[in-house]
């Protein structure tokens, strides 16, 4: 199902985005680097948050961690990961496919500029073995993101 409401997404709002189904999982960056011949650093993972009571998307490169202190800064509190259950009630993606399109409710999504230095990034397309390549500034601007600069 998630990866339907991916395609859909696609098929809507950028047509000339397919996305890419491989017989190799793609649910670790190092995996998922692997499985599309790039960088890991070109591999867009998307991370599900709770800020106090909302919960947003962090989409960050690859091998990026998130910085605790910029994060508090930004939003004042610690980052808070959510548990695999609720991170597919949230997007209806499994942890490793979790990525900002076609989710079921709109949520705030904040692209990390550690994306910027790319031309091009592999998201994953709501399923282990599901990407797109995109340029980063067109993911940021299709799920309507705020760049932020959020890790390490």
């Amino acid at each position: 199902m998630s990866l339907e409401t991916v395609r859909q997404f696609f098929l809507t709002n950028a047509p000339d985005i397919s996305v890419i189904v491989t017989e190799a999982s793609s649910a670790t960056v190092a995996l998922a680097a692997e499985a599309h011949g790039v960088e890991p650093d070109q591999i867009a993972k998307t991370i599900c948050l709770r800020i106090g009571e909302d919960v947003v998307l962090v989409v960050t490169a690859g091998t990026k961690r998130l910085d605790n202190r910029k994060f508090k800064d930004r939003f004042g509190v610690k980052p808070r990961m959510l548990d695999a259950e609720a991170v597919v009630e949230k997007t209806s993606h499994p942890v490793g496919g979790v990525c900002p399109f076609g989710l079921p409710t709109p949520l705030k999504v904040y692209c990390d500029i550690s994306l910027k230095n790319w031309t091009e990034v592999v998201p994953a397309g709501g399923a282990t073995n599901a990407a797109v390549r995109i340029e980063p500034q067109r993911m940021a601007t299709l799920v309507n993101a705020e760049w932020a600069d959020l890790c390490q």
